[in-house]
């Protein structure tokens, strides 16, 4: 709600711009809800331009397959639009008659240590809270006990069964177990040693005791199915599991199975670097079908020519922060309100490299530090200066061999090298008609390590 109000504040189409609404409305954290009146306005679309309509084709996918279970994998560079796309997704499957749970999975989940059962136990809760909401209170019967078995092992974490609620209050028991195993590490070792035996019981009478029923009496209310978004599993980190594999192909590769199982539509974000992965053809049959992965809007071609179209799209985002009643023509004529010259808003956006938050970001210190309207070209490019410093102290010698070989050949490397920067966001990945292209973050063009 709060950020509702401040992007409201933002939406004027005088050429009076208050600087500190502009700044709260280019808020990077914060993504687009689509079925927002008010945050559709902020809304651009850059898929004709970053390769293929995707988000129609997910939502084509669970279309197609109302009565079977359908399960799809997104991916991309944090902070690249994949929350804003998932919103949209929500938003067209809510048109199609879906009931659809999305949900920021690193609020309830411990990013750094992660187990299926985790996965599991917030999907349950989101799907229970949901269909409290519609009056509607799913029977457990089965999952419960298998999980009032699991509680008498915590007996001594000072934590009971009944004192999460139990089977009466099923919200309350999964809100309370899952805030009490993110802030405990020692209490996720002991629930996963007492769960992992359990955890195909577990899902048969998570299908059975809470997804089968919610979706037949969603097909009694008129909705043709559940869709189930989890966003932000790509923040999982690569830390090594007791195989001694990174955690994200733990959990994707060796669990993709598992996770496939859940009788309903499910869409999981997954983290970047798994497509690099020598193990994404297992990946890829545990699934059923590759990932979507959301590229970068290209603000040049693979030649380093300017991508006309990439660049407008780019400049149309950050005037519409502004000026979200207006149209692009309109925008247009106020570019030098909100900068000292087209030119500095130009060198905005190919500094960026087409990353969305990454946008939104420069702009917001731009504006901090300028304390006023319009930005100056030099204000920016001190940020720019001040960002590219931060940036290069996280890249080692390997790292800068790396990269300069990046800019050469515009082609990926399957290395753990090659991944870090992906992570790190060093390096971008871009789609034209001959496939996947890569290059370094121009913030770091001009750093002295690549010129050496």
């Amino acid at each position: 709600m709060k950020m509702k109000e401040e992007r409201h504040h933002a939406n004027r189409c005088d050429s009076i711009i208050d600087v500190i609404a502009f700044r709260k409305a280019c808020n990077p954290s914060a993504p687009l809800n689509i079925a927002d009146d008010e945050d559709r306005r902020f809304y651009i679309d850059f898929s004709s331009v970053r390769g293929h309509q995707m988000i129609e084709e997910m939502c084509y996918e669970i279309e197609c397959s109302p009565e079977e279970p359908t399960c799809q994998l997104f991916t991309g560079h944090i902070g690249c639009g994949k929350s804003t796309e998932l919103m949209r997704l929500k938003s067209k499957l809510e048109d199609e008659g879906f009931y659809v749970v999305y949900f920021e999975s690193h609020l309830y989940l411990a990013m750094e240590d992660l187990d299926i059962t985790d996965i599991l136990m917030v999907i349950v809760r989101q799907v229970i809270g949901d269909l409290n909401r519609m009056n509607v209170e799913p029977r457990m019967q089965r999952l419960f006990d298998l999980l009032r078995d699991v509680m008498e092992a915590l007996k001594d974490f000072g934590i009971s069964f009944e004192e999460l609620g139990g089977i009466g209050v099923p919200i309350k028991f999964f809100t309370g177990l899952l805030s009490k195993i993110k802030d405990s590490p020692a209490l996720r070792k002991r629930l996963r040693l007492q769960m992992e035996s359990r955890t195909n019981g577990i899902l048969d009478a998570i299908n059975q005791d809470l997804l089968e029923p919610a979706v037949d009496v969603l097909r009694q209310k008129g909705k043709n199915g559940l869709v189930v978004i989890v966003d932000n599993l790509d923040r999982v980190e690569s830390t090594p599991k007791a195989t001694g594999k990174p955690q994200p192909e733990y959990l994707f590769v060796d669990r993709g199975e598992q996770l496939k199982r859940l009788n309903c539509h499910v869409v999981y974000t997954i983290p970047l670097e798994l497509t690099f992965s020598d193990n994404i053809n297992v990946m890829i049959g545990r699934f059923g079908s590759s990932p979507y992965k959301l590229p970068m809007v290209p603000v040049q071609h693979r030649d380093m020519t300017e991508n006309e179209k990439g660049m407008d799209l780019i400049r149309q985002m950050v005037m519409a922060r502004a000026f979200p009643h207006e149209n692009d023509d309109q925008r247009r004529r106020h570019i030098t309100e909100i900068f000292d010259t087209p030119e500095t808003l130009d060198r905005l956006c190919r500094v960026s490299g087409g990353h969305v938050r990454e946008v939104l970001q420069l702009l917001r210190v731009c504006i901090r530090k300028e304390r006023r309207l319009p930005i100056s070209g030099s204000t920016l490019e001190n940020v720019i200066r001040d960002k590219r410093n931060d940036s290069s102290l996280g890249i080692s010698d390997e790292g800068w061999h790396l990269l300069k070989q990046v800019t050469e050949d515009k082609r990926p490397h399957g290395d753990e090298q090659f991944q870090k920067l992906l992570r790190g966001m060093f390096v971008f990945e871009y789609r034209d008609s001959d496939g996947s292209w890569f290059d370094l973050n121009p913030v770091l063009a001009d750093a002295r390590e690549l010129k050496a």
